[in-house]
């Protein structure tokens, strides 16, 4: 049984456990929360019809009169959301067990050092939509101008669903979940009573394994349309499911069946004119 889904140790169902899960459903519940709040602003806003028959997302045009900060902090309120309602479900049980790991500390303390390891989680994530933001503005940009891009871009989606299906099957992606699945508590996780910076730097660990395991099936959700909420659905169960599934290395193949035959089914749509 991996270290993801063993059963928790003698106890550990009490108090402890009660208000931890608590705050886990209340943050879940306003992550999903603003997801929706945002989609509905994105959707009110509308998008771009684009040479190929698809509309650009909103979240890649910056309104009249935006300057790029706000551009940019109403994309990072975006990302912020939609990672944390994808990230969160298998981000819970790495938090608990950490928990587990600091022993007898104040339930105020274990609480706190918690909470810094789970902000270094999502720093890395937010870093990483850092980096994304400027390359999907700057390719919708260019998009825009260039009609032969645009036409060519469901061609690009469904060669990145394609992609990051194939990618299931590699031992390359073997090993990422397999370190996900199956990570014992290091000594970081040990020494963490020591100071919040040590916690930091265990979240932001555990966020890097994270996105290494999961980044391709994160690309489809992103190819398929900024906070586009099937999408977003649909990835958060596949990741979900191979991470936290007694079998995850089936589970990871039968995503990866699933994300081939939609990205080929995506090429031959773009190929029709389906779009």
């Amino acid at each position: 049984m991996s270290a993801v889904t063993k059963p928790a140790a003698a106890g550990a169902a009490g108090g402890g456990w009660r208000p931890f899960g608590a705050a886990l459903v209340v943050v879940f519940g306003a992550a999903i929360w603003a997801t929706l709040a945002q989609h509905a602003s994105m959707d009110a806003m509308g998008g771009m019809q684009m040479a190929g028959g698809w509309t650009l997302s909103a979240a890649w045009l910056r309104p009249c009169g935006w300057r790029a900060g706000r551009a940019f902090a109403a994309f990072a309120g975006m990302w912020g959301a939609m990672t944390t309602t994808m990230m969160l479900p298998v981000l819970a049980p790495v938090l608990w067990r950490y928990r587990q790991s600091l022993g007898p500390l104040g339930e105020a303390r274990a609480a706190w050092l918690v909470v810094v390891a789970g902000a270094g989680y999502f720093s890395v994530w937010m870093a990483l939509g850092a980096i994304v933001f400027p390359g999907g503005t700057a390719l919708a940009a260019v998009a825009a101008r260039l009609p032969a891009l645009a036409a060519a871009m469901p061609f690009a989606v469904g060669a990145v669903v394609l992609g990051a299906g194939v990618l299931q099957f590699s031992g390359w992606k073997a090993r990422r979940l397999a370190c996900c699945r199956h990570a014992p508590d290091d000594a970081c996780a040990r020494r963490a009573g020591a100071a919040a910076a040590v916690a930091w730097w265990y979240g932001v660990r555990t966020a890097l394994r994270c996105g290494a395991c999961c980044g391709n099936l994160m690309a489809v959700a992103l190819a398929a349309g900024m906070m586009d909420l099937h999408a977003m659905a649909v990835v958060t169960v596949a990741i979900a499911a191979e991470r936290l599934a007694p079998d995850g290395e089936r589970v990871a193949r039968i995503v990866g069946g699933v994300a081939i035959g939609a990205g080929a089914a995506r090429i031959a749509c773009a190929a029709a004119g389906l779009v």
